[in-house]
């Protein structure tokens, strides 16, 4: 304990350079924690994407794309699925229901769904969790939308406000359908899901600002107006893709193998957690990556450290040298210098998780907003346990070298004059 003490009264008295030395520990160990933190909760919120939906089924292609255009709303789809294929697949014995997506439309930026009100009762984000409005209600009319929360915020809309859908991701002015505008009726509740950035109609809409056109562009001379495309049979010929629920699990690969050997047109059903693992293990190596940096950060940190340490050493030969002389044992001189290192990594160490929290309680409000990202400020966990105690045996190990140093100090070299 004396040792202990004498580390830290010897810390105070160059408490300006430890001060330094501390916070540079305390920002690297919040970044470090801070990463891991968030890159676990960015792939909860990742894989919470979507539940309680079996299978995805889209025309065939690979499960990864499949899986970003029909529930991330990247990229789009190399074909579609016919409306009868979706009617047999829907009518199957032991499906217990389909949604029909439709997808290749655009508002200012945001991608635009044609569905049915069965996405609105069956979707689920998060651990089985369903939307809810926070204004408004589903679309009922054909010239309704329902935008999610994202949108709403991003363009300040409000209930009622007029919107115009454009053909296609470009907001270009020859491929916006101005004579058919949708009216604002709902508007969903934060998800931090695609849910959030997408304008939701029903699917006849997507058929009706379609009516008069071909190959993406209005045919010459024919005009359908809004009221005219309600006396039109509006039924979808073929939808992007479909979202299955099952009556059991255990027909869940029965089904996808008919849906895979479906004889009328390609087909591909994938399960939703297997392709977001497939999906994750792709973008894996860039959280690796800014995992590593953090480290690294760290690792600056205790280069500073040691670097004060040994500049400080040196000019502390004749501290040594006294303590020496009045029967410290040179295994003190080493535990001195340890421990006022691992003093300062373990201060730093809890300077930094106070800090981190700090800013997640600040900054909280404005990722879920801004982001949509849902970071917990719960206990450390396991890993991040783990990461700590290396920061602090990394602190350890930087010590010895100083230690090292003091410890092989003769007493006449600390006392001797130095020209």
């Amino acid at each position: 304990m004396a040792i202990l003490r004498l580390a830290v009264q010897s810390l105070w008295n160059r408490r300006f350079t430890a001060l330094l030395t501390l916070l540079s520990i305390a920002l690297s160990v919040a970044l470090l924690v801070g990463v891991e933190r968030v890159r676990t909760e960015v792939r909860t919120s990742f894989a919470n994407t979507i539940s309680g939906t079996d299978l995805i089924v889209g025309a065939r292609s690979g499960p990864v794309q499949l899986l970003l255009y029909s529930v991330f709303r990247i990229g789009n789809a190399t074909n579609n699925i016919s409306w009868q294929s979706y009617q047999a697949i829907a009518s199957h014995p032991k499906v217990a229901w389909a949604v029909p997506l439709s997808l290749g439309d655009s508002h200012r930026g945001f991608r635009v769904l044609g569905t049915t009100l069965g996405y609105f009762e069956h979707y689920r984000y998060g651990r089985e969790r369903t939307l809810t409005f926070s204004a408004g209600g589903a679309f009922d009319d054909l010239y309704d939308a329902v935008i999610g929360a994202d949108v709403a915020r991003s363009l300040d809309y409000e209930l009622g406000d007029e919107i115009v859908i454009a053909h296609g991701a470009g907001d270009v002015s020859f491929a916006r359908h101005d004579d058919k505008p949708f009216r604002i009726v709902g508007i969903l509740a934060p998800t931090g899901t695609p849910v959030d950035r997408s304008v939701h109609v029903s699917l006849e809409a997507i058929e009706a600002i379609h009516a008069g056109w071909q190959g993406g562009a209005p045919l010459p001379r024919l005009s359908v107006s809004a009221d005219l495309a309600r006396s039109l049979d509006l039924t979808p010929e073929a939808v992007t893709a479909v979202l299955v629920g099952l009556k059991s699990k255990i027909a869940t690969f029965a089904v996808q193998r008919y849906v895979n050997e479906y004889p009328a047109e390609p087909l591909l059903a994938v399960l939703p957690g297997v392709a977001l693992s497939e999906l994750w293990s792709l973008i894996g190596i860039a959280e690796n990556a800014l995992l590593t940096i953090s480290a690294f950060v760290v690792l600056v940190g205790l280069t500073g450290m040691l670097t004060a340490l040994l500049i400080g050493l040196d000019e502390r030969r004749r501290e040594m040298a006294i303590l020496r002389s009045v029967g410290a044992r040179p295994i003190q001189v080493l535990t001195l210098i340890i421990g006022e290192a691992v003093f300062l990594t373990l201060l730093g160490i809890l300077l930094g998780i106070g800090l981190l929290y700090a800013l997640l309680g600040a900054g909280q409000p404005l990722l879920e907003t801004q982001l949509g990202l849902q970071i917990g400020i719960g206990a450390l966990r396991p890993r991040e346990w783990l990461l700590l105690a290396s920061v602090l045996g990394a602190g350890l190990l930087v010590g010895l070298i100083p230690g090292w140093r003091a410890y092989r100090m003769s007493l006449t070299d600390g006392l001797s004059m130095r020209i």
